[in-house]
């Protein structure tokens, strides 16, 4: 009898999928010492660059197919892989084993993939060592085309599956049927990986980082149970384990079918205080599914998702058409937009950004866009452009004192100038706010609030900068404690001095859609919150049900409170008590 066990991995695409396990191999190319004359040197580089041309067809024909069903921000993930193969540090890499070596084309191609890969693997950064399975990808798909493909097939009986393998590249996942893969489980791969995000896009359950968290290995046939929120992954599990995971799936759909009936409904406490609920997104299809479940606009437009995986800057022709979509679908709901925010855990490949020590803590977002100021103004123009097509809003990230701000509107000043000098339509009285991330932006924002229209707080950043404590560092991430007393303390300090300077505050971290921190915002007199599309309709089920007044009573308690835990309980308790939560 096969023994049941559980294993803990990362989950990183929600959902609950039940059912057999299909291992795929994982194999190695094996290709052998082949030394070339030197006259077949010129055949070898043929080759290579057809090998090359029928790669960047399929890559091509790939991203097309797939731009419907995923999104075409999504898609965008394989302009990386047309990347590599137009890099010229990789081609000069391959090109010069050819020449230099006399060794075959497919042998070139092998040895630049796997230094390439093991050199990013030993960097210490995720970001990076995500990346190399890119490259790993299109090296294989070149390879392919040089020497032709592992015998390597899916079941054929069309039965469903949980796919499970030491890693799944984007262009495997999109050759996968989602119609019979239950769920992946990878033993590689991180959360930020381009695997990942298309895995949330087709929403497939994933678990990841399974690595050496297993004592047996996974079997093709082992019936399986993953968790994609959690990440737990369970081995052969029991009758009652399966009728209990049966249970939560089915209880996840009735929940979601009751929440969609309140979508249409207005955001109004119980004691008729009105809210606006608006959405996080990345990218045109986040919003078409954020509009869906209700959301009355954008918050938050993470601008930096359009600079990723390419290898130049976008044109401002491009961005303007992104943007005007955008602000297009919502049809008179506020679209904010926030400039570039690159740096610390987000890299572009084609930016020159010296290596730091603590990238978090240096040449990061708004530090960079001002010292970089033509990319900078050309994303200004197409966000002022894009306010013709709708209500739009410009925000700027990580700032930390008034001359960083005027320096900014002074950029988006001359950028205004230069469109009407070029006669193009754009909002000329275009709202402009700025992200309270930084603590010295949530001490001084008494200071910066005449400056601005609006203030965003970013709970995520503004929390770990407080507190010191990096939460994606496992040593110091149990410090990272959004409800830490300071913490709390510059969140009633930025929300009092804007409600002083007459401009509007909202949320746009983690904590805008946790329904333990509704009160704080409702007594706090925040009456916009922004948050991932998920988290909008069950914080909106919490909201209908609250009390300003109450919410209120109840801050003049927790802001004597001394300790984390002690506030965390006390908002439990207030929450259970009055039905919230």
């Amino acid at each position: 009898m096969a023994t049941t066990r559980s294993v803990q991995g990362t989950g990183a695409s929600s959902g609950i999928a039940i059912g057999k396990a299909f291992v795929l191999p994982h194999w190695e190319w094996d290709v052998p010492e082949n030394k070339k004359d030197v006259t077949d040197l010129a055949a070898e580089f043929e080759r290579l660059y057809e090998g090359i041309r029928h790669s960047k067809q399929e890559i091509t024909t790939i991203k097309k197919e797939i731009s419907g069903y995923i999104g075409e921000q999504e898609s965008n993930i394989f302009d990386a892989h047309l990347a590599i193969l137009d890099d010229p540090v990789f081609m000069n890499e391959i090109q010069g084993i050819i020449q230099r070596q006399y060794k075959a084309a497919e042998v070139a191609v092998k040895e630049v993939i796997d230094k390439f890969v093991n050199m990013f693997d030993l960097l210490d950064d995720q970001y990076m060592k995500e990346r190399a399975l890119d490259i790993r990808d299109v090296g294989n798909r070149l390879l392919k085309h040089l020497i032709g493909t592992p015998d390597v097939k899916l079941p054929s009986d069309n039965k469903p599956f949980i796919l499970v393998a030491r890693e799944v590249s984007p262009s495997q996942l999109v050759h996968l049927n989602p119609n019979h893969v239950l769920g992946i489980v990878t033993f590689a791969g991180g959360s930020t990986s381009h695997t990942a995000i298309m895995a949330r896009a087709m929403n497939i359950p994933l678990v990841l980082g399974l690595e050496g968290k297993t004592a047996e290995p996974i079997q093709t046939g082992d019936t399986l149970i993953i968790d994609g929120k959690s990440g737990t992954v369970i081995v052969n599990p029991t009758s009652a384990q399966v009728q209990r995971y049966t249970e939560l799936r089915e209880s996840e759909v009735r929940v979601l079918e009751r929440l969609q009936s309140i979508a249409s409904l207005p955001t109004v406490t119980a004691d008729g205080i009105r809210m606006s609920l608006y959405a996080n997104i990345t990218s045109l299809r986040e919003l078409e599914a954020a509009l869906d479940g209700g959301a009355e606009g954008v918050g938050l437009f993470r601008t930096e998702f359009i600079y990723m995986d390419r290898d130049t800057y976008p044109s401002e022709q491009e961005q303007y058409e992104i943007y005007c979509k955008a602000a297009s679908l919502l049809q008179g709901r506020p679209l904010t937009i926030r400039t570039l925010d690159v740096g610390g855990d987000k890299h572009l490949d084609y930016m020159e950004v010296p290596e730091e020590e603590n990238p978090v803590l240096g040449f990061r977002s708004i530090r960079l866009s001002l010292v970089q100021p033509g990319p900078f103004k050309t994303q200004l123009r197409a966000i002022l452009r894009s306010g013709a097509c709708g209500k739009v809003r410009v925000m700027f990230p990580m700032i930390q004192s008034v001359e960083q701000l005027r320096e900014a509107k002074r950029l988006l000043e001359e950028a205004k100038a230069e469109l009407r000098a070029e006669r193009l339509p754009f909002d000329e009285h275009m709202p402009v706010g700025i992200m309270v991330e930084v603590p010295a932006a949530a001490i001084a924002a008494d200071v910066l609030a005449p400056e601005v229209d609006f203030f965003s707080i970013g709970t995520n950043d503004l929390t770990q900068y407080v507190l010191a404590a990096d939460r994606m560092n496992e040593h110091v991430a149990h410090l990272y404690e959004p409800y830490h007393p300071a913490v709390l303390r510059l969140l009633r300090m930025t929300a009092s001095a804007a409600q002083e300077a007459g401009i509007g505050v909202s949320v746009c971290g983690e904590l805008a859609g946790d329904p333990l921190a509704l009160p704080i915002w409702l007594a706090l007199g925040v009456r916009e919150l922004s948050m991932a599309g998920g988290l909008m309709l069950p914080l909106k089920s919490e909201l209908l049900k609250a009390s300003s007044e109450r919410s209120k009573s109840l801050w003049s308690s927790v802001a004597k409170l001394r300790t984390s835990q002690e506030i965390r309980e006390t908002l439990e308790r207030f929450g259970m008590e009055s039905g919230v939560m």
